[in-house]
């Protein structure tokens, strides 16, 4: 059989592919430690793309609002900027002076109902006094080994104390190394939003230089799809959690719960994560109500799961499976299924993951069924 140039190198990619993979599970743990490093070097610049990618979708609708003329050509983009993070801070800022107060308000209840309490420690330690005796005695029949006891307590306080210092010491390298990276990572997202269309100007120019054109076509169009839907996937999620902190607050105010405006932006900002956000602040909220009122703390708590069951089979599949396209039962399975793989960053990471590749899957079944003419009477409902 005669092979032409074309097919060699392809049968030659492949046995290259095969060695390279071979060779690396030989060596898995090397492989491992340089893709650490490598993460490590590019940890940066990866954080810079994500911070642009999340600032893109305020600052895109802020900059078609502005004007468009001729003058305006060369401030949209940086008054845009600006504007986005002006509205960023101001998020933040109020969000800081609807918590600072509720907060400053739960610490001066704790410390007022302090002497209550201290009292009925008091009275509890009075009742203990009457079964002194009884315990006591029993205690005389107990032997312990005091020494050894001691001994082994200042070992393992000693051993503790050691490894709080190294722990400190790498923390703060920790701290630092954290800073540093957001930091340039911050300073590389505002070059990457000022400069987009000449950035995706140059991908597009090695992607075709590289890649046969078809390949490069189907590349755009897959990133493309990618960034519709993980646009559209950020906003439903904003959208979802302002819904729910407000369901919050009108219930805890009609059902006259302390904390109401607190505990309601608390889970909002906390909903931002999926699904297992909104149990963070529901703890948060939970210890702060009981505080003044364990009963109502209790109710709280029966709030809680009665508007997340709302949130979770009616509001959230529907804002948020309707924003990025994929229907709710597989909004749930995505979530699942990433909160098993990778824990949080998964719930955030698979929707918007699961859209796309439903996107393509429905688009390549349809092709098939197109190429195939397959009659739509034989898949369609019957009627």
């Amino acid at each position: 059989m005669d092979w032409n140039r074309d097919q060699i190198k392809q049968r030659l990619l492949v046995v290259c592919g095969g060695v390279a993979f071979y060779c690396a599970l030989q060596n898995l743990p090397a492989v491992i430690a340089a893709l650490g490093w490598v993460l490590g070097v590019l940890a940066p610049f990866l954080a810079g793309g994500a911070i642009a990618f999340i600032l893109n979708v305020p600052m895109r609708a802020i900059e078609a609002l502005l004007p468009s003329g001729k003058r305006w050509r060369t401030l949209r983009r940086p008054l845009a900027l600006v504007l986005t993070l002006a509205a960023m801070a101001g998020v933040v800022a109020l969000a800081v002076g609807v918590i600072s107060p509720g907060v400053g308000e739960a610490v001066r209840s704790i410390t007022g109902q302090l002497p209550a309490a201290l009292q009925r420690t008091q009275e509890r330690l009075a009742e203990l006094q009457t079964l002194l005796p009884q315990l006591q005695s029993l205690a005389e029949n107990i032997n312990f080994d005091w020494r050894g006891l001691s001994q082994k307590a200042m070992t393992l306080l000693q051993s503790w104390g050691s490894g709080l210092v190294s722990s400190g010491g790498g923390l703060i390298g920790g701290v630092v190394s954290g800073v540093s990276t957001f930091v340039i990572g911050l300073i590389f997202s505002f070059y990457v939003l000022l400069q987009k269309e000449r950035l995706g100007r140059q991908g597009r120019q090695v992607l075709y230089a590289l890649l046969p054109e078809a390949w490069a076509d189907k590349t755009l169009a897959v990133l493309r799809l990618s960034g519709r839907t993980f646009s559209s996937f950020l906003s439903g999620q904003c959208v979802e959690a302002v819904i729910l902190g407000s369901l919050f607050i009108v219930s805890m105010t009609v059902l006259r719960m302390p904390y109401a405006l607190l505990v309601g932006v608390l889970i909002a900002l906390t909903a931002l994560i999926p699904v297992v956000g909104a149990f963070i602040g529901c703890i948060v909220g939970a210890l702060l109500i009981a505080v003044t009122n364990p009963w109502q703390a209790l109710g709280f708590i029966v709030l809680f799961l009665v508007i997340q069951q709302i949130e979770g089979n009616l509001i959230y599949p529907h804002v948020v499976g309707s924003s990025v396209g994929l229907p709710s039962i597989w909004v749930l399975a995505a979530v699942t299924l990433g909160g098993k793989l990778m824990g949080v960053a998964g719930m955030l990471f698979f929707i918007p993951l699961c859209s796309v590749l439903y996107t393509l899957f429905r688009g390549f079944v349809k092709a098939r069924l197109t190429a195939r003419k397959i009659p739509a009477g034989k898949w369609n409902d019957p009627s």
